[in-house]
């Protein structure tokens, strides 16, 4: 690190990758020093706007720069595990979007090999820093609902992709669709709240084009404990976007509607929106800064992961609508 600043290389300049290259740009103890997309008109596009020098067609080239200390892998998923695993050969931490691979077995090959390196290892699952997820865990630990019974997740999507998410992989049937793309950022949080999802089943719904990714799915899953989780999606339907993620229990009932606007009642009452105090101040940038520095720090890394990963394959899998064991 020169001068004691973190210097980081983005490899994908997609919608994601560049709503992540703002925070950086936010941030005095990091920098990005390099940009790698195969696209070479958005890559000067973006190397113009955020003033960036170090251009790459070939995430190889940035990974060799030896000033950089770090990559951010923004890379559709199926790209992920051959470009973390020379990362991690090459000695850069890593930050690596969501779902860590494209099938637990490249997930696996992804932890091993950051296992047996002291580098950081951090997904971007930016809902944990969310002062509204905060808030409904913290509803949990304070027992507003009692004792849980149930959870529940819908993702309804009048557009699959997103409006603002057009692009061919994120609506293909190999690596996109929104149980991944949505769907992993639920999964991770209820493990992290509840404990481990230990059973699947699943019914998923295609188009006639074979190519194309799921429209429907229609889930449970089963907490070490028993409690069912179940899971209603559906895209490219009459309506607005619409998620709801919902813990019902003996007592009352927290809800997050649509990311971040935060629901509660008591049994027998209606939900009213609750108001929604400020977090604990922590953002994946500051974290993943002081993680690299060594100091304590709160990141979710490649074993939450490839925890979640485990249980998206198997609902992206179904084994005749049987219960797969995880």
């Amino acid at each position: 690190m020169s001068n004691n600043v973190i210097q980081i290389g983005i490899i994908g300049l997609g919608a994601i990758g560049e709503r992540l290259m703002q925070q950086f740009n936010g941030q005095d103890e990091i920098v990005v020093a390099g940009f790698c997309d195969t696209n070479e008109t958005r890559l000067k596009e973006m190397a113009e706007t955020y003033s960036v020098n170090k251009i790459f067609t070939n995430y190889q080239e940035l990974i060799a720069v030896k000033e950089i200390d770090a990559v951010y892998v923004a890379v559709p998923p199926k790209y992920h595990e051959e470009i973390v695993l020379a990362a991690a050969k090459a000695g850069k931490h890593i930050l690596c979007e969501k779902p860590l691979a494209n099938s637990v077995e490249e997930a696996a090959h992804m932890l091993a090999a950051v296992e047996q390196t002291d580098l950081v290892h951090a997904m971007h699952f930016p809902l944990n820093y969310q002062a509204s997820l905060q808030q409904f865990e913290a509803l949990i630990n304070e027992g507003y609902i009692g004792e849980l019974r149930r959870i529940n997740l819908k993702m309804h999507f009048p557009h699959w992709p997103r409006l603002w998410q057009q692009s061919d992989w994120v609506a293909s049937r190999e690596q996109g669709g929104y149980v991944l793309e949505v769907g992993v950022h639920w999964i991770q949080a209820i493990q992290r709240i509840f404990g481990s999802i230990k059973e699947v089943r699943s019914q998923l719904q295609f188009p006639d084009d074979p190519t194309l990714c799921e429209n429907g799915i229609i889930a449970e899953m089963k907490l070490e404990s028993g409690i069912s989780i179940l899971i209603d999606g559906l895209s490219n339907i009459g309506g607005e976007e619409h998620l709801e993620f919902a813990a019902y229990g003996t007592d009352g009932t927290v809800m997050l509607r649509n990311w971040r606007q935060l629901l509660g009642a008591k049994s027998g009452n209606d939900l009213a929106e609750l108001p929604i105090h400020s977090g604990n101040g922590k953002n994946l940038m500051n974290e993943f800064v002081k993680a690299i520095r060594g100091e304590e720090a709160e990141v979710y890394n490649f074993t939450s992961g490839y925890s979640a990963q485990l249980v998206l394959e198997a609902l992206r899998h179904p084994q005749h609508n049987d219960w797969q064991k995880l």
